[in-house]
């Protein structure tokens, strides 16, 4: 697995630094700009690249192509079918997951990543109205992924918030002062 992004060497150590590391290789495009982002047509106009996964198999052929929204999240489940389909030996070697804690409950908590745009604008609108709250990664604990998926029709929509039992989906500043009473 490598990650390509057309930013510079620091803005992806920064990055990886928000995960406390990242397990596999990050790889920058930025000079000469977006080369590789262009080759694969995922390279936008104004100089950023698409959010796009590319499942190359051991032979060089593209299997999988996935282009979505920036800020929208990867289905990872389809990932992991498609990179078993294309190499069964390989998914035998998946560790099982881990098994789900009970997931906290009361007051405000938001299931969301660390890298997701609504998860940012949603931690600095909590800040800024001092309203404490709980905050579960979504990718790091386990039985968040899957409770979020039920919450929202099987899709996987950051940040959600449980505010004593009523679900909103996705950062909605509107329905969030309505639910707390702001």
């Amino acid at each position: 697995m490598l990650g390509i992004s057309v930013d510079h060497v620091p803005a992806l150590k920064a990055w990886a630094d928000t995960f406390q590391g990242i397990q596999y290789p990050l790889l920058s495009d930025f000079w000469p700009h977006g080369e590789v982002c262009q080759q694969y047509g995922v390279l936008r106009t104004v100089g950023s690249s698409e959010r796009a996964i590319f499942i190359v198999d051991k032979e060089g052929l593209i299997q999988y192509i996935d282009i979505h929204d920036v800020d929208d999240l990867p289905d990872n489940e389809i990932l992991f079918s498609e990179l078993r389909r294309i190499d069964p030996e390989a998914a035998q070697q998946v560790p099982p997951e881990p098994v789900a804690q009970p997931l906290p409950y009361g007051g405000i908590v938001m299931y969301c990543t660390q890298w997701c745009a609504d998860c940012v604008r949603a931690r600095v609108w909590l800040k800024e109205r001092n309203l404490d709250y709980t905050e579960v990664d979504v990718y790091r604990v386990p039985g968040a992924l899957k409770q979020v998926r039920e919450w929202a029709g099987n899709r996987l929509v950051t940040p959600t918030f449980n505010i004593d039992g009523t679900i909103v989906i996705d950062f909605d500043p509107e329905r969030l002062e309505q639910v707390l009473g702001v």
